[in-house]
């Protein structure tokens, strides 16, 4: 071969090589980012305010997470339109292991249908990491409003057009859709009246301004234990350990009746699967720890469920037409 034609072959392989370079390059920094990933604090969004389950939810876990992968997990309370404020924010932010949300049935589910304009896609734009736990709500009431069971209180809606009304934490929230639910079962069309969280609901529940109430136990015990409300039923099918006298919504006589809110943890759509597969394995182990097992459970009235990222997915998939469904029937909207 000439050495002309040698010369030439080189010349060939080197702006081959360099025609390649930028693409390895970047693969191998990509590869090197995960390889030292945590290497800086990561944010953890709650889209609610402090002290809500989510919250709670969300402490916990940014605390053990931020000690099993030796770098601080800070939480970042974002709320705002039933959590679609820090959904929004989290869908746009760099899908490299840093940003971690706390979502729920709300942002993930109920807000598909309920907001014309949400901000975020709860399938295009996030990576599903864990499923948490399950939450029941309680049917509240008033006591003096003179009704022992879920049949008084639907018999008293029927007969009473000014009690027909409900309260919850917030449009577009379980607690908001469950009335919506009861209303669409018992043929009685109810007034929902929303609050900015699940304090002033209850506080007008109490005082007998507002019929009735969707919530979770923890918040209403202490003024359960206070006399000032009432507790009539769980709207999970079964009855829950925190309360095991409480009957279902089924047991007393609302048939087919069945919810339970959920929290879950996200990331932004696009996360390396390295990363998603050591967060879903330690957020599982933190999970399935006794001591917070047992804080969740029985002193929060939670179901800890340790979902996998398909077992999230798979849940979603079931829950959003579900209660797209509901919001059509009943028009509620928000905004």
């Amino acid at each position: 071969m000439k050495r002309t034609d040698l010369t030439h072959r080189r010349s060939l392989l080197l702006a081959g090589a360099s025609l390649l370079a930028p693409g390895a390059l970047l693969g191998a920094r990509s590869a090197l980012a995960q390889d030292k990933w945590p290497s800086k604090p990561i944010t953890y969004v709650v889209p609610f305010t402090p002290g809500g389950s989510t919250d709670v939810i969300g402490r916990l876990i940014a605390q053990k997470l931020g000690d099993a992968l030796g770098q601080p997990v800070i939480v970042d309370n974002r709320p705002g339109a039933a959590g679609a404020v820090g959904a929004g924010y989290v869908a746009k932010a760099k899908p490299d292991g840093y940003t971690l949300f706390g979502g729920t049935i709300s942002t993930h589910a109920i807000n598909a249908s309920l907001y014309k304009n949400l901000p975020y896609d709860p399938v295009k734009d996030f990576d599903p990491i864990s499923l948490v736990a399950f939450l029941p709500n309680v049917l509240i009431v008033d006591p003096a409003l003179g009704v022992n069971s879920v049949a008084d209180l639907i018999a008293l809606l029927k007969k009473d057009p000014a009690r027909r009304t409900f309260a919850s934490s917030g449009a577009g929230t379980s607690t908001h859709l469950a009335g919506e639910m009861l209303a669409d079962m018992i043929g009685v069309k109810l007034t929902h009246i929303p609050y900015k969280g699940t304090p002033p609901a209850m506080l007008d529940v109490s005082s007998g301004q507002v019929t009735f109430m969707f919530d979770q136990i923890t918040a209403a015990l202490p003024l359960v234990q206070a006399g000032k409300l009432k507790l009539l039923a769980v709207t999970t099918a079964k009855r829950m350990a925190l309360a095991p006298e409480l009957p279902t919504m089924q047991e007393a006589g609302v048939k087919g009746f069945e919810m339970a809110s959920w929290q879950a943890v996200y990331a932004p759509k696009g996360l390396p699967a390295p990363i998603a597969q050591r967060l879903a394995s330690e957020i599982h182990k933190i999970l399935l720890a006794p001591e917070v097992k047992d804080k969740l459970t029985n002193q929060l009235g939670m179901e800890v469920v340790a979902g996998s990222p398909a077992d999230l997915a798979a849940l979603m998939q079931k829950e959003i037409p579900r209660w797209g469904e509901l919001v059509r029937k009943s028009g509620a909207t928000a905004n």
